[in-house]
């Protein structure tokens, strides 16, 4: 059975211990903070450092904050990779950028480390098993690491290569967040005018097969390439008409409350690349 050690203890990595301790997998446990250890009732002892940790466990998973901490926590005569495990595998949870993967990325390569980007949703089910991770790896790796997953996530989504996990979690992020900012905008119009946002999120939910709710965030970017095809070109500058049509409508209405909807301009004032008609996916980043 492959062992796992958590450092940081917060919202994710505390119920991922939990999940590992209940699996009988949880090997180590680390937080900066000692207190945070009751976050994981019937664990090992804290470590008293990184090094520790790894030395005891077959996997690492690292749920801090932030892209500084994650380099700390690896680096170092106190870090992960002090303690000389080459071929071990570190699975990273926490969401950082893309140049500080890069650099965790470099440190385990050089150590001899398997580094898997992770990016994980789902959160309040930390300890309930329920969280979904977006993983960046080979299929080996992740076939590799496959029986720790299994002893606290609910589903593993193969993303791509080294670095797909991490892209696809700041993606999800930005469209989460960017409906989250629509639906404000939404519930001015439908609290003014009495309709109950219970029903409203039923409505949005629709029909995910017709393109419908949600799912129909990403349906335009999802469609063959208009360049050189005048009948997907037709079909996106009719859907941009109806947008547009709509979306001055929204506009119009909130003033009557004496509110703006910026994202529904900003939306409106770049029809074009919303409906993909105009670099719809910006250019691409060179190297």
């Amino acid at each position: 059975m492959k062992t796992g050690g958590v450092i940081g203890l917060g919202g994710i990595g505390g119920g991922v211990a939990q999940c590992l301790q209940r699996s009988g997998q949880l090997a180590a446990i680390y937080d900066v903070r000692a207190e945070s250890a009751a976050n994981v009732p019937g664990a090992p002892p804290m470590s008293a450092c990184p090094r520790e940790l790894a030395s005891a466990s077959d996997c690492v998973l690292i749920a801090v904050l932030n892209g500084a901490q994650t380099i700390a926590v690896l680096s170092g005569p106190d870090g992960v990779l002090a303690a000389g495990k080459r071929g071990q595998m570190v699975i990273l949870l926490s969401t950082i950028a893309m140049s500080d993967l890069n650099a965790a990325q470099e440190l385990c390569a050089a150590a001899g480390v398997t580094l898997l980007d992770c990016g994980v949703t789902n959160g309040p089910k930390s300890a309930e098993n329920g969280l979904i991770c977006l993983a960046g790896g080979s299929d080996a790796d992740l076939a590799a690491a496959r029986p720790i997953f299994d002893g606290f996530a609910q589903q593993v989504i193969h993303m791509g290569g080294p670095g797909a996990g991490m892209a696809a979690k700041i993606a999800r992020n930005t469209t989460f967040f960017g409906c989250m900012r629509a639906g404000y905008e939404g519930a001015v119009i439908a609290r003014n005018y009495g309709v109950n946002l219970d029903q409203l999120t039923m409505a949005l939910a629709g029909d995910p097969n017709a393109g419908g709710g949600l799912e129909g965030a990403l349906a335009m970017m999802k469609r063959p390439d208009p360049a050189g095809d005048p009948g997907e070109t037709k079909v996106r500058e009719y859907f941009q008409m109806l947008m547009l049509k709509d979306l001055e409508v929204a506009i119009a209405e909130a003033a009557r409350f004496g509110v703006r909807l910026p994202m529904i301009e900003l939306i409106r004032d770049n029809a074009a690349s919303t409906s993909g008609l105009e670099h719809p996916l910006g250019q691409p980043v060179a190297g």
